[in-house]
């Protein structure tokens, strides 16, 4: 799906200020009110736009401790094993990857101890072969798109 200069714009203004409503970003960017709800329900369609819930940290949820946890499954158990995945709430994100494991899960713990518990339940679960866990020190560049969707709106302009 191309992104032009506008939608480029619309983007920028739901990252910067999410909580706005759709009368006023039509007002700051200049363009009526449907022209921009048009625009908004093209890109949910198209998958640019995915959700607009808040984004919560696990940290102040009561579970600071954050690991990436690399999964081996046996030979066709992969689909099993993420969907016993699904299941634990202190996975937060999983991919198929691939390299060194078949998973990669995105973990939160409220300590140590508890990290531990959450990866002694997934080395568990039928299909798992082992894991090898990392665990993040401190977040150097936090999950952001806005750079992203500013270079592609720079590159349909060029």
């Amino acid at each position: 799906m191309a992104v032009d200069a506008l939608d480029t714009r619309i983007l920028r203004l739901l990252l910067e200020q999410p909580r706005t409503s759709v009368r006023e970003y039509a007002r700051i960017l200049g363009v009526a009110r449907g022209t921009l709800q048009a625009r908004l329900d093209r890109m949910e369609r198209d998958g640019v736009i995915t959700g607009t819930g808040p984004s919560l940290s696990p940290a102040a949820l009561g579970h600071p401790v954050l690991a990436f946890v690399h999964i081996e499954v046996t030979q066709g158990h992969l689909d099993d094993v993420g969907d016993a995945l699904a299941a634990v709430p202190e996975i937060v994100e999983a991919f198929s990857i691939t390299g060194g494991g078949d998973l990669l899960a995105r973990v939160v713990g409220r300590d140590n101890a508890h990290l531990e518990d959450v990866i002694q339940k997934l080395i568990s679960l039928p299909g798992v072969v082992r894991t090898r866990t990392e665990v993040a020190l401190r977040e150097r560049v936090p999950y952001r798109l806005l750079p992203l969707v500013e270079s592609v709106g720079r590159a349909t302009r060029a």
